[in-house]
């Protein structure tokens, strides 16, 4: 099949290409360092041409609330769109688990709306809900820092590798829409301050981690369990204490 994966010169998306071409689809990496923009539509329709499926793993170059906002719902109407026209028989999206429990935080209301969109939009689909990446634990850090401190809530979280993500998109895109959503998981969980500390001391970053019960997630007040998947999930092979490993 040929496969268009929006977002597929990224971190996860690149991932998803590589595993769609060994496995024998023709997959196409868009991006707009690729000639395809689904804000503006530019090199959209050409790109989509001949597509059976059509994977949206692109994320919003800011997380301020309208920018967000803005982003998603630009960039999923203009693809929806365009990929009814080319006649595309399944769109996969990917998201974040706990994304309805997460509405709090500009971001993930956002990414409600794109989930909404699809699945009001008609067309076959399928939304992988991912946990948050091994790599992404400075960013999370970054989001929490006051002076030399990262101050978290004290949740659990089970962060996920990314190529793990990529699998796991790859393989419901080669396979028939669920029409719903499924999750994906790494294997352990850790408190979220845990997860930060060993994320930091990859990177040799010497930032204290400290908990609050006032703190927040991407500006999202949670309780203990939101960011953990339901029972159910396809868990993931890859341990955080084995990729910190070869990080270093």
């Amino acid at each position: 099949m040929k496969i268009v994966v929006i977002g597929g010169t990224g971190l996860i998306g690149s991932k998803v290409v590589a595993r769609l071409n060994e496995h024998g689809h023709e997959a196409v990496p868009a991006a707009p360092n690729t000639g395809v923009n689904t804000v503006t539509g530019e090199g959209l329709a050409e790109a989509l041409q001949g597509a059976s499926v059509v994977v949206d793993v692109s994320n919003s170059p800011s997380f301020e609330d309208d920018a967000v906002t803005k982003f998603f719902r630009v960039s999923t109407t203009n693809l929806l769109k365009a990929e009814a026209d080319a006649g595309v028989r399944h769109h996969v999206a990917l998201s974040v688990v706990g994304t309805d429990r997460l509405q709090e935080s500009g971001y993930f209301r956002a990414k409600q709306a794109q989930e909404d969109m699809i699945k009001a939009s008609g067309l076959p689909y399928s939304i992988v809900h991912a946990t948050q990446f091994f790599e992404f634990a400075k960013s999370l850090a970054d989001s929490a820092t006051e002076g030399d401190t990262v101050t978290v809530a004290p949740i659990k979280i089970q962060p996920i590798f990314s190529g793990d993500v990529g699998t796991a998109v790859a393989r419901t895109a080669a396979g028939e829409p669920v029409n719903g959503t499924t999750e994906v998981a790494g294997p352990d969980v850790f408190e979220l301050e845990d997860f930060i500390r060993q994320g930091l001391a990859v990177k040799n970053d010497p930032r204290t981690v400290v908990t609050d019960p006032h703190g927040l997630y991407w500006g999202a007040a949670l309780k203990e369990s939101d960011l953990l998947p339901a029972p159910g999930a396809h868990i993931a092979e890859t341990h955080l204490a084995d990729w910190s490993a070869q990080q270093r």
